[in-house]
């Protein structure tokens, strides 16, 4: 049996609000962000969210 895991929509909330931000807050006539320190943790925390939403996960060794 395949167990298929769903979106978790949490995740998905912080991912697009992330997204978002990060467009709103680049410039891109100069190609430079507003705030480049908080820019570079929006960045991180997006990348995160990204992977913990894609990432698959392990199968179980059942006994």
């Amino acid at each position: 049996m395949e167990n298929k895991k769903s979106l978790s929509f949490p995740l998905m909330v912080i991912v697009i609000i992330l997204g978002v931000t990060l467009y709103k807050q680049f410039d891109f006539e100069n190609l430079k962000f507003e705030k480049p320190a908080l820019a570079i943790l929006y960045i991180i925390v997006f990348l995160a969210s990204l992977y913990f939403l894609v990432k698959k996960p392990k199968k179980s060794s059942e006994k």
